[in-house]
């Protein structure tokens, strides 16, 4: 039985908030560490061209996004961990991928179609205002960064799933017409994932400017707790845990046991500023250990770039060879 290949992707276009910490990083993380899996962590900075995002941003989120991973606990030596724009295999493969894909695919990408029904409820005559090839052909680099590795897990989201399953099609297009090169993954779903509200009880998002960053200072990560929107229930008053952020921000990160202490403080009426504080206390005391490196890496960039550049040398023992063999399948092959 082969090993199955796990490939994960992070974004380079912000700061790492707890949203990401809950949901994304500590399970990755966790997979490192798991000598009988095979893991692909990559900074995803080609990705964040699509959003025409400032460079300065890019570079520094690409910094923020690996010291963060790192100070949390990545095993670099078990799992890749890689920039997206250090392997060059990954745009080649982008541009052989994009020959074999029909246009139809991509006019079904829920991203475009998003941008699409934006400008025609904006009003706007030409339903492709503003939108680059970048933006549409996104779902092709998503492909070819899942491709390149042989990736036969990916971990996603929900509204990530349709991009594993055109990456899927397109590698079976591509086999079809030019033999059995490409893997083809499957999104690996978990349900059971966190999903947070932000500050004011939305999904916590970048998109929103509601979020936590996961390595706030310790004054700044008590005054961003203190400002989550509650109802005006009174001290004394019991108190619905559903659906209610402080809760699952502290059930995200506490035991079991203690969750069902908050609970029964729930039913007793904590009161709402006495909830936050604990709230505080409890991801701070969680988060302090790994702030002091990550606060260390952020001062030393040279250190992440040599983490860096170390993945990067091992992604590409795979895909250089790899593309190898691809351009030989395409016929772009040596003379003699």
């Amino acid at each position: 039985m082969t090993q199955d290949i796990f490939l994960t992707g992070i974004t380079t276009t912000g700061t790492p908030h707890i949203g990401n910490y809950v949901g994304a990083i500590r399970p990755s993380i966790a997979a490192s560490k798991d000598a009988s899996k095979k893991n692909y962590y990559f900074l995803a900075d080609f990705h964040a061209l699509a959003k025409n995002e400032d460079p300065d941003k890019i570079s520094q989120s690409t910094l923020e996004i690996a010291a963060a991973w790192m100070a949390l606990g990545m095993d670099t030596d078990n799992s890749v961990f890689y920039r997206q724009s250090d392997i060059p295999e990954i745009p080649e493969l982008t541009w052989v991928l994009t020959s074999m894909t029909a246009k139809g695919l991509m006019n079904r990408a829920h991203s475009y179609k998003a941008a699409v029904q934006a400008n025609v409820e904006g009003g706007d005559k030409d339903p492709d205002k503003g939108i680059t090839m970048a933006l549409y052909s996104y779902p092709i680099l998503m492909a070819a960064d899942i491709l390149m590795f042989k990736a036969t897990k990916v971990p996603v989201g929900r509204d990530q799933k349709q991009h594993v399953e055109m990456a899927r099609d397109i590698a079976q297009r591509f086999n079809h017409h030019y033999g059995d090169v490409l893997v083809l993954p499957e999104p690996l779903i978990d349900d059971a994932t966190a999903v947070l509200s932000g500050l004011d009880g939305r999904k916590m998002s970048k998109s929103y400017n509601n979020t936590i960053p996961v390595f706030a200072a310790e004054k700044k990560l008590r005054k961003l707790i203190m400002k989550i929107k509650t109802n005006s229930l009174e001290p004394g008053e019991p108190k619905e845990i559903a659906g209610n952020t402080l809760y699952d921000m502290y059930n995200a990160f506490a035991t079991q046991e203690e969750t069902a202490e908050v609970a029964q403080l729930y039913k007793d009426g904590i009161a709402w500023g006495a909830m936050k504080q604990k709230l505080f206390e409890y991801i701070n005391d969680h988060i302090a250990p790994a702030r002091q490196e990550y606060e260390r890496l952020i001062a030393d960039p040279a250190i992440v770039e040599a983490e860096l550049q170390k993945g990067a040398a091992r992604a590409r023992e795979v895909s250089a060879p790899y593309m190898d063999k691809i351009r030989s399948a395409i016929g772009i092959r040596k003379l003699g």
